[in-house]
């Protein structure tokens, strides 16, 4: 299978599955690109697409990289990949399959991922949503400072699931349309 037609059916299920997402493509992540991101009310999921054709060479990076910043992972593979998908994940992560015959299907479900940091979860933010958390918290602005010691801040100043919940809300409601800050 393609990796078109992997996320057209896999955009369908994600659709399908959470009462409210927003999907976001190709987000750099350290020195990776997360393939799919999906954002939820109170979570951030990773998920990296290898169709048919792919390989798993850049793998060991993406993993590394999708650990820091995502609450669960997701390997999504196709037919060809479903076998041995298992032997290229760690075990927190998930694995889901897409074929034309049998649909999305999951392999196995991913369990909260230790390794993300709400520091690298806060960096995908821009200034602007990060200026509005810390005017939702009654927090001084600091406009004049860093993002590191905005982020810093905020860590320091916000207790971790309320921030996690403001992150996510940030994001849901970014306008995409925009050239990213």
């Amino acid at each position: 299978m393609l990796e078109m037609e992997m996320k057209d059916a896999f955009f369908w299920y994600l659709d399908s599955k959470y009462e409210k997402v927003r999907v976001i493509e190709e987000k750099v992540i350290g020195k990776s690109r997360a393939d799919v991101v999906a954002v939820l009310p109170d979570r951030i999921i990773g998920y990296e697409l290898k169709s048919d054709s792919d390989s798993y060479q850049r793998l060991l990076t993406q993993v590394k990289d999708y650990d820091k910043f995502f609450d669960f992972n997701y390997l999504v593979v196709g037919e060809s990949h479903k076998k041995h998908a298992g032997e290229h994940v760690p075990e927190h992560w998930g694995i889901v399959t897409v074929s034309k015959d049998t649909g999305v299907n999951i392999m196995r479900e991913a369990e909260h991922n230790k390794k993300a940091k709400m520091r690298w979860q806060l960096s995908l933010l821009w200034r602007s949503e990060l200026l509005n958390i810390q005017l939702e918290n009654g927090l001084h602005k600091y406009s004049q400072k860093s993002k590191y010691f905005v982020i810093k801040y905020l860590m320091e100043n916000v207790e971790t699931e309320k921030l996690k919940r403001q992150i996510c809300n940030e994001l849901f409601e970014r306008d995409y349309t925009l050239l990213s800050e």
